[in-house]
């Protein structure tokens, strides 16, 4: 046996054990952590045939599983590759068509476009065609050089050997693979956050005229936006929350490498009153809500292959519980930034409304963050103000 049958053999042994009840990632190191035959170039060579087979998402639902597997790897491959010379060299004459006719190749049933069915569920303005084609292509890894470091990570990227987009003086893309943390300080110098993440800094409100601003960071997970509010607007009186106490223990030791001290960081179900907060008042709310996700699927394709149409109406529900338990605590002309990494309307422009609708925020500004064209995540954000 050839080792590229031995990788397509190994990918369907681990395809057969997992069920999609938690991220692949963590269950691909578990499996290789248990099986110790896979040196590093196999376990990248199987991980990546895995990737493959959930990458065409809702399309080709019939066909068996060895078959997904290749046709997801002819549909990520822009060049011939030695796998698919040896397995499907028919395929692998071809790995320079566009995805769209790829597709055709296998049946006239199937159409790009079968890779995420809910086009009728998308918001304005994201283009069906141009985001189903980016489930086959692996997103960059983006950084956001924190201030005064701007000179210090580049140079350090430019001495290890490590191509670097600039997009902004602070917003720099580069490959995904790559052990970033070995070359520069994360959190200190800079955070791994998405451009689109990045972007929704364009929301935040400067003009505050409080000092220090008070700001909660509702749904905190990992606190890449509390760190971002922190270098934009300065001077901010910082609560976190979080329903998941071992969030905030993993926030306590990332803002202490940040630099980020004085804060206050509670537990918290946001479905519920917040008794810690009694009668607190904020002049901002960060609230990056519990969504689908589906923004950021080219990243975690095996959400898309196993999402079921359902949640989306949950997830819609779960928003306005929190949002009816967070609003209260804004502040009279204070600011809601929502934000979502999900492309249906029902958690963004549906939201947006029910916040405007049921406690008669003002709309500052709503954007549609596209990152599919950009080799990055789509997200939503709006600014929304309680008038004075």
């Amino acid at each position: 046996m050839s080792r590229w049958h031995s990788y397509l053999n190994s990918a369907k042994q681990i395809l057969s054990l997992y069920k999609g009840e938690e991220p692949f990632a963590s269950f691909l190191k578990k499996y290789f952590a248990g099986e110790k035959k896979f040196g590093s170039t196999d376990r990248r060579q199987v991980s990546h045939l895995c990737y493959c087979y959930f990458r065409p998402g809702k399309a080709l639902p019939a066909i068996p599983v060895e078959e997904r597997i290749l046709a997801g790897l002819f549909f990520c491959s822009d060049k011939p590759n030695k796998l698919l010379e040896e397995l499907r060299p028919d395929l692998n004459e071809k790995v320079f068509l566009s995805i769209e006719n790829k597709f055709l190749l296998f049946n006239d049933q199937y159409s790009i476009t079968n890779v995420f069915p809910w086009k009728n569920e998308l918001s304005n303005g994201v283009e069906d065609k141009k985001f189903c084609e980016s489930f086959f292509i692996q997103p960059d890894l983006f950084l956001r050089v924190r201030p005064e470091n701007e000179s210090r990570v580049k140079e350090k990227l430019q001495q290890a050997g490590i191509e670097f987009n600039s997009i902004s003086a602070t917003t720099l893309s580069i490959t995904n693979a790559l052990k970033i943390d070995e070359i520069i300080e994360l959190d200190k110098e800079a955070v791994v956050q998405d451009y689109s993440s990045q972007r929704v800094a364009e929301l935040l409100p400067i003009a505050i005229d409080s000092r220090p601003i008070s700001v909660w960071d509702c749904c905190a997970a990992s606190g890449g936006k509390s760190i971002m509010a922190k270098d934009i607007l300065g001077d901010i009186d910082l609560t976190v929350s979080d329903v998941r106490d071992s969030i905030l223990v993993n926030l306590k030791n990332r803002f202490a490498t940040a630099g980020i001290r004085n804060y206050k960081s509670i537990s918290a179900d946001l479905t519920k009153p917040v008794s810690k907060l009694k009668n607190a008042k904020f002049n901002l709310i960060l609230a990056d809500v519990p969504c689908t996700g589906s923004g950021t699927w080219s990243r975690t394709p095996e959400q898309l292959y196993y999402f079921d149409e359902k949640k989306i109406n949950e997830y819609a529900a779960l928003q306005k519980k929190i949002l009816t338990i967070i609003i209260p605590h804004l502040a009279t002309g204070g600011y809601l930034l929502y934000i979502s990494c999900s492309v249906f309307k029902k958690e963004n422009e549906e939201a947006v409304n029910f916040i405007k609708n049921q406690f008669h925020l003002e709309l500052i500004k709503m954007e549609l963050l596209i990152g599919y064209d950009k080799k990055a995540d789509t997200m939503f954000a709006a600014l929304l103000r309680l008038p004075k």
